[in-house]
């Protein structure tokens, strides 16, 4: 497979014409002086402003972009990679999870290494030696951190245990218990080390967040910084005396950002499980939903703020903090922003953790469940928010929903609990924004030195309604009565048949359209089946009006009934053929176990001895299933001015494509900034990609569109953007399915079936 110039959208799916393209130079890593003329680096740079100072792509001259190259993926999955840039090489996912090599000078593949399962998704990091002769890939697979030799494409032997760090260690806690830890978005390196967040789950008794640093040399141990403080760490007090035994969550699983000169890691820190309900967790519970400052050569603590106290909103922080310079009252300051899925934007100084602009303390309502004591106060900035803050009958739309459910929800509404930071109850809460709402991984960029912050909002609601019940070993969701677990298989069995048959086959066995779904159970877990059903996976479209307890009934149905831990993803798959190319190895380090995949909650089966106990758990779903019901804007793309402390323009981000053929405009799309990212540059524009599988320029001073291009499939994840031989290049990974805004599906573009393979899609200015 090789890049095709101005390959049209049908994409060919195997080997395809030649394009030559022209060298890329680049001298070294991207360090704090070059870092924003590179893209060698997840998110383009230490800072992840995602600003670029390549200055050829003008406002004059951005409605000439035409696509330069395209280089097809090889496969139908649906990748959220961040391509990235060094020596002339970039490096992809494709192929099966594979990661791949290609010299921009033929366009060819330099190497292959195939069946990386369990890959860190979104994308990997980059370090090279001083001078150059060292050069790695680092990445997590799995429960392990491993090395690639990035002109080969080979595992590194030298680091870690022949070339894996088991990341089950250093957690304190007992290994064999945890059975999630990598996240999605790969570590942040600095200097000689690379720091590591985690995915631990969300269920009760999840493994701790702790983050951690290791050598990218030898894959040494060098240092953790406690998310959930120990005996005698700072902020211990403000947890029950046995939460450290216990506790899970508080981690990393977005963007960390690093002030080089500096030398800080900042850490946007997520919430303490289980989310929504705290009784074993008493207290402010620090570090959880924590911005905090570390020394990156250390790890020592320099300060903290946190954003709220004992979260139970999901109200985690997961975009890159922005490292902006502000005016204020005449004087340059220093700062830090961390946008927030509830739509506050805090400012604080990055030296000193001091607020920019005012943040006051303000009370909210207490808990009504037993055995939960909601924090009675919670900081709310002086900033206007951006996102919006509540919902009522009145926010229920006039379109796209029938009139009756138009009636329906608006009754629904009306009768449930609602506000801002309102503790869930047994009563329906619907809260605004939800567990998806605001910002999240990928939406936040900035022009540093302007102090301008852009940001992807989306207004989206969860409905939560607590219940009693007991949870299976590892949080993988209600333990039910014989009886009751066959009436919901029954439940299951037809939901199947109504909405899964058609793709995977009435006894599940798979074709064409959709894999086997056989095993379901010791090979899928629960939260894999429930985030395909949600979310749409794949070629797979979200079942947008499924309801929560829908989900888990088909779950019920399709379980195989075998332990999740008899068999573990990741690791080579002998039995799937290599893919064509010049594939030099295949899944990864050799082990003497395998990688884990992670599976159920992650962390202990049951409560340490001697520990408290509440006399009940409560559960909710994400209740994430209601797409259409607030009136449009769904989402918007927005800047916002920290000298000034106001919002310069918000403008939709992209366009429902149902609305847009009823003659309706600026709707944005529902779920239009998941997943979604921008890049900022010099010359005024910020590039966006939207889920309507749109890539947009905006101008960043006013919001206006300046130009737009269709994709062959939408897009999710961070673009690039880069320079070679004086020609500058915007490349977008476009691979996954359009699933928003295509309520008929009969053919052509709103078909469940892609446009043409998906694959990373390179638009420059027309060659002269």
């Amino acid at each position: 497979m090789r890049l095709t110039l101005r390959c049209p959208f049908a994409l060919r799916p195997a080997a395809i014409g030649l394009a030559l393209v022209t060298s890329l130079i680049i001298a070294g890593t991207a360090h704090a002086a070059d870092q924003h003329r590179t893209w060698s680096d997840y998110g383009g740079g230490h800072d992840q402003s995602k600003y670029t100072e390549l200055d050829q792509i003008t406002k004059a001259n951005v409605s000439q972009l035409e696509i330069a190259w395209m280089y097809s993926t090889g496969d139908e999955r649906a990748y959220q990679f961040n391509p990235i840039v060094a020596h002339g090489v970039m490096y992809v996912l494709a192929m099966d999870n594979a990661l791949v090599a290609i010299d921009l000078d033929t366009g060819e593949e330099i190497w292959i290494h195939a069946h990386l399962n369990s890959i860190s998704r979104r994308g990997v990091s980059y370090w090279e030696s001083e001078d150059g002769s060292d050069r790695r890939l680092l990445f997590t697979l799995g429960t392990t951190l491993q090395a690639l030799d990035a002109r080969t494409g080979l595992v590194i032997p030298t680091f870690g245990d022949n070339g894996a760090v088991d990341l089950r260690r250093h957690l304190l806690r007992d290994p064999e218990t945890v059975r999630r830890v990598a996240s999605s978005t790969p570590g942040r390196v600095f200097e000689d080390l690379i720091i590591l967040g985690s995915s631990p789950g969300e269920g009760y008794l999840s493994t701790p967040g702790h983050v951690r640093a290791y050598s990218v040399i030898t894959g040494e141990f060098m240092w953790r910084f406690n998310t959930i403080p120990q005996p005698g760490d700072d902020g211990y007090e403000t947890w029950p005396k046995d939460a450290y035994r216990y506790a899970g969550g508080v981690n990393v699983w977005g963007e960390m950002s690093v002030d080089e000169e500096r030398g800080i890691v900042f850490l946007p820190l997520g919430s303490p499980t289980y989310d929504y309900y705290g009784a074993d967790r008493i207290g402010e519970n620090l570090f959880g939903n924590c911005l905090v400052a570390l020394d990156a050569r250390t790890g020592r603590r320099l300060w903290h703020f946190q954003t709220v106290h004992h979260d139970l909103w999901d109200y985690d922080l997961t975009s890159a903090p922005q490292l902006i310079t502000v005016t204020r009252d005449g004087q340059r300051i220093d700062a830090v922003a961390a946008a927030s899925k509830q739509g506050y934007l805090f400012v604080l100084d990055r030296e000193t953790g001091e607020p920019v602009f005012p943040i006051e303390e303000k009370p909210f309502p207490a808990s009504e469940i037993p055995g939960e004591q909601a924090w009675p106060t919670q900081p709310v900035p002086a900033l206007p928010p951006y996102a919006r803050q509540i919902m009522t009958e009145d926010d229920v739309t006039p379109i796209l929903i029938s009139e009756a459910e138009q009636q329906h929800w608006r009754e629904r509404v009306a009768q449930a609990r609602k506000g801002l930071y309102l503790p869930p109850s047994t009563e329906e809460t619907v809260a605004v924004p939800g567990a998806v709402g605001g910002v999240n991984w990928g939406n936040s960029a900035a022009n540093p030195d302007a102090g301008i912050v852009y940001l992807m909002n989306q207004d989206f609601p969860s409905f939560y309604q607590l219940e009693e019940r007991t949870e299976s070993a590892g949080g993988g969701g209600p333990t039910l009565t014989a009886e009751q677990r066959e009436a919901s298989k029954a439940r299951g069995q037809e939901i199947y048949g109504t909405y899964c048959a058609v793709c995977h086959g009435a006894e599940r066995t798979g074709g064409e359209l959709g894999p086997s779904l056989l095993a379901v159970g010791s090979q899928i877990n629960r939260s894999q089946v429930e985030r395909a059903i949600t979310f749409g996976t794949g070629r797979m479209p979200p079942l947008a009006h499924i309801t929560d307890e829908q989900v888990g009934d088909v779950y019920n149905f399709l379980d195989d009934g075998v332990s999740p831990y008899a068999r573990f993803f990741g690791g080579s798959n002998q039995d799937t053929p290599l893919p064509e190319g010049p594939v030099v190895a295949s899944g990864g380090a050799p082990l003497d176990r395998p990688v884990g995949g992670g599976f159920g909650g992650g962390g202990n089966d049951d409560y340490p001895a001697g520990a408290y106990v509440p006399d009940t758990r409560y559960f909710t779903g994400y209740g994430l299933g209601h797409p259409y019901i607030m009136t449009p804007p769904w989402s918007t793309i927005l800047a916002y001015d920290l000298n000034t402390g106001v919002i310069k323009w918000r403008k939709p981000l992209g366009q429902d494509r149902d609305a847009e053929a009823a003659g309706m405009t600026g709707t944005g799309v529902p779920r239009g900034a998941q997943r979604m990212s921008m890049i900022v540059t010099k010359t005024g524009i910020v590039f966006a990609t939207a889920k309507d599988s749109r890539v947009y320029a905006y101008d960043a001073d006013t919001g206006d569109i300046l130009w737009q291009a269709e994709l062959p499939m939408c897009s999710e994840g961070i673009p690039a953007m880069y320079e070679h031989n004086g020609r500058q290049y915007l490349v977008v990974c476009a691979t996954t399915p359009i699933t928003w805004g295509l309520k008929t599906r009969e053919g052509g573009f709103g078909s469940t079936a892609p446009r043409g393979v998906g694959g990373y899609v390179a638009f420059a200015l027309p060659q002269l």
